[in-house]
């Protein structure tokens, strides 16, 4: 019995050091360094499917897939309600894969439904998603608030130093989307004083259609805005088809796009620059880190994914399980026709 007690303490003290280690280390049973990628299946779960960043983050997962030989596969919803993605999510649990890697329409919304598919075994690593608490990993492709400082910065110097601007965000419970634009409004305070934001976030639903009418409508209610700032990857594209309609190619439009989406507007002026990480990566990117979880690695400060903009992590000061790439692009009209997504 004395042998016992000895070898039970020895193993105490073993898990208490482990459990002190630095870096996301996943709470979930299935990662116990067991299971093989032969026997793994990695789910991605995205805001929607059908638009053009999420077919792009498609390519990436099925690219991660053929280069690892994992099953990995994406799925989402035919919009962007929270409702029909936490749909598709428990639905999901209930086939116990390996892990779930998502991009949250709300996080908040989130919350239950991916604590249940932990407490199931099942890893969970979340994108766009820094406030996250049931996750055992989120990968951002860069810090989001120097992101929107960096928007801001060049939106500031296409209004000249001046005017009145508005915001898009995908959703208003889209962490991500109003981090952006916070850091884009305290870089204007500090450095653009004469730079006014007009309205408080305008809630696309990351619906093109949707952003074209509510800038139709911030057109006739400030006739002299200057500029634009989008978040949703259809933001940009909806209003510029309005500022193009008004003739108002004057405006300065900004944000986040990709150039199979912006392209067309870029061209002719009506988007003067949009800002982006490659979809496809940051796909990778999650399922990288899911499947390191699974085989029992740690996922810590300089982490190398192995995949560009992820080549050294950091890690968040208010949050261990949330890592930051630099993945960020800007492309205008000059660049764009270098970038085929």
């Amino acid at each position: 019995m004395r042998r016992i007690g000895i070898l039970a303490g020895a193993l105490s003290a073993t898990v208490l050091l482990a459990a002190c280690g630095s870096g996301a280390a996943s709470s979930s049973s299935a990662a116990q360094g067991s299971t093989s990628t032969k026997d793994m299946r990695l789910v991605t779960v995205v805001k929607l499917v059908g638009v053009g960043w999420f077919d792009r983050m498609e390519e990436g997962v099925k690219e991660f897939a053929q280069q690892t030989g994992i099953d990995a596969t994406q799925t989402g919803a035919d919009d962007a309600s929270p409702e029909k993605q936490i749909k598709v999510i428990q639905d999901l649990i209930a086939q116990k894969p390996t892990a779930i890697t998502v991009v949250p329409n709300s996080p908040e919304s989130l919350e239950a439904t991916l604590k249940r598919a932990q407490q199931q075994g099942i890893l969970v690593v979340t994108h766009e998603a820094s406030n996250q608490k049931n996750t055992d990993a989120d990968i951002e492709a860069f810090d989001n608030a120097d992101y929107g400082a960096t928007i801001m910065k060049s939106l500031g110097q296409c209004m000249g130093g001046s005017g009145k601007y508005a915001a898009f965000v995908g959703h208003l419970t889209a962490k991500t989307h109003m981090q952006w634009v916070q850091g884009a409004l305290d870089y204007a305070k500090k450095n653009y004083p004469g730079i006014q934001r007009v309205v408080d976030p305008i809630e696309s639903k990351e619906d093109e259609s949707t952003a074209y009418e509510r800038t139709k409508e911030i057109l006739a209610k400030y006739p002299d805005i200057k500029g634009f700032q989008g978040s949703a990857g259809t933001d940009v594209a909806g209003i510029a088809r309005a500022v193009q309609e008004a003739g108002r190619t004057d405006i300065c439009v900004m944000g986040t796009s990709i150039p199979s989406v912006a392209s067309k507007y870029l061209s002719d002026g009506s988007i003067d620059k949009i800002f982006f990480w490659d979809p496809a990566l940051a796909g990778k990117a999650m399922l990288t880190i899911a499947e390191r979880l699974a085989q029992g690695k740690k996922v810590e400060a300089g982490t190398d994914l192995g995949i560009p903009g992820y080549t050294s992590l950091k890690v968040s000061k208010d949050n261990s399980k949330v890592f930051y790439g630099d993945a960020a692009i800007a492309v205008d009209k000059s660049n764009v026709g270098q970038y085929h997504f």
